[in-house]
């Protein structure tokens, strides 16, 4: 949970990012709280995975600027960046040296330890389910001891039971003080576990704060006790997306 001051983890101000003459995002500001997890959610296309790697680095803005307080920003991409045929600690020690850690052996055992992957350490890395190998890439983004975590849908193409056991993993770092945004197509999830929801649609931020202010934005003539899927995509009609 969010530690209750006016602290920012991360924010950002009147990003815009271009394409060609396509603008894909226009004007976003941003921002995420110690031990706050943030969904953003939008439709195909609206941008969310453009705005998490620029708040990541990966991306430059066309206009306006990311700012972070303290460890930084570790970024998960949707598609795990391994080697199917190393093994766990071989994939972390590559990734460790990579980002030229003093110790990089240590920094991995911490790793092992942190993810409670230390029994699959000399598996490797393409006989482990798809969890476990979502496990391994967060802790690649996690090398850094970042004080924000963004994770581009980091449950797809999990079972049920390896989405809880990868959240249980993800809300203890959030329970350590670690900012967690994460981008979701999964409503549910966004409604089960992010504190703030942030809306993306046709580029520009156009809703910010809990599932409970989604539905009322709806309007109470909609019904306020629609499920969040429901009251997300009527907020998008009735704001003309």
């Amino acid at each position: 949970m969010a530690d209750g001051t006016s602290r920012k983890a991360l924010s950002a101000n009147g990003i815009v990012k271009r394409f060609g003459e396509r603008e894909a995002l226009r004007g976003i500001g941003f921002e995420a709280h110690p031990g706050e997890v943030v969904a953003v959610i939008g439709p195909n296309g609206a941008g969310k995975t453009t705005l998490l790697t620029i708040l990541a680095g990966i991306a430059e803005p066309d206009a306006g600027a990311v700012e972070t307080s303290g460890g930084g920003v570790g970024w998960v991409p949707q598609q795990a960046a391994l080697y199917r045929r190393l093994t766990v600690s071989e994939n972390l020690l590559l990734f460790a040296r990579l980002q030229g850690h003093d110790d990089p052996a240590a920094r991995v055992e911490q790793m092992l330890e942190l993810t409670g992957l230390g029994v699959r350490r000399d598996d490797q890395v393409g006989s482990l389910s798809g969890g476990n190998q979502q496990r391994i890439n967060i802790a690649i983004g996690l090398m850094a001891n970042p004080s924000v975590l963004l994770l581009d849908e980091p449950s797809v193409g999990l079972d049920p039971a390896q989405r809880a056991r990868l959240w249980q993993f993800i809300l203890g770092l959030v329970a350590d003080g670690t900012a967690v945004v994460f981008s979701t197509h999964d409503i549910q999830e966004a409604e089960r576990y992010a504190e703030r929801i942030f809306v993306v649609a046709d580029g520009g931020g156009v809703f910010n704060g809990t599932a409970t202010e989604l539905r009322d934005a709806v309007g109470s003539a909609n019904g306020s006790d629609f499920d969040l899927e429901t009251s997300f995509l009527a907020f998008l009609k009735k704001e003309g997306h």
